[in-house]
């Protein structure tokens, strides 16, 4: 994707992170900062206990301050989540109200789903402290656990908004390209590589690396080396100009032998 694209809003306000009593503005710049990596989803405080744009502003960057600009604080998260189809709860405690857990991926998937027919999602954070309480999970229809390595379960809230906004921005269509091919020469023809195999041979054999009764047989393996790296046109060149010069080096010893 192009700069210009990735600047444009993926979820068409229709994907909001609902952040629940934070106690710390700089995660809530944090969390801005990516939302403006992943998609732009909108940021929406429901009864923060401390909300100071400038503190949030210093872990945001430039680039989630026009989140910042845009959050939204609402009074409670019944109000933040009234419009929204889909509420995703995450979590890092389980038992009791926590089953049927999804996994960051799974429940993703189903929120992109639920975004490109046009419906609102929310995904919904606990405060630092204490996360999400149970009287939270009962305005939630899905629950998610972030898996962790052993018994380390909680993540910062932060880090938390981040890995979900990546599975979704993952799970968005046309979002998630690499450009593999960027700045590389276009793969070598057939004909260019019997041409660039012959050489190598010719040249092997001046320098007698390769038997001269079966040269063909045991330049195989060599062969299948250049066919797995798929070589670029560029390369083809550099490998020419190699055999080029061992051809020129060793025609030269044996004109000096004699």
């Amino acid at each position: 994707m192009t700069e210009e694209q990735h600047s444009l809003p993926v979820y068409n306000d229709l994907l909001r992170m609902v952040l629940v009593r934070t106690n710390f503005p700089e995660n809530i710049g944090m969390a801005a900062r990516a939302s403006a990596n992943f998609g732009h989803a909108g940021i929406f405080l429901a009864a923060p206990r401390r909300w100071d744009r400038e503190k949030a502003m210093i872990t945001a960057t430039s680039q989630g301050a026009p989140l910042l600009d845009s959050i939204t604080v609402c009074p409670s998260l019944a109000e933040a989540v009234a419009p929204c189809q889909l509420v995703i709860a995450t979590t890092a405690r389980t038992g009791g109200m926590r089953q049927q857990m999804r996994t960051p991926r799974e429940a993703a998937v189903e929120a992109v789903e639920r975004i490109l027919s046009g419906e609102h999602v929310a995904i919904v954070f606990g405060p630092e402290d204490k996360g999400l309480s149970n009287e939270d999970l009962l305005l939630c229809n899905m629950l998610v656990r972030i898996p962790t390595y052993g018994r380390d379960s909680s993540l910062n809230l932060a880090q938390a908004v981040l890995i979900m906004l990546y599975e979704c921005f993952l799970s968005m269509p046309g979002t998630a390209v690499i450009d593999r091919g960027h700045g590389l020469s276009r793969r070598i023809s057939s004909s260019e590589r019997e041409t660039l195999f012959a050489a190598l041979k010719k040249a092997l054999l001046s320098l007698d690396a390769l038997p001269r009764d079966n040269p063909d047989y045991f330049f195989l393996p060599l062969a299948r080396l250049f066919d797995r790296a798929g070589l670029r046109r560029h390369e083809f060149d550099i490998f020419m100009g190699i055999c080029r010069q061992i051809m020129r080096l060793t025609t030269a010893a044996i004109k000096n032998r004699i």
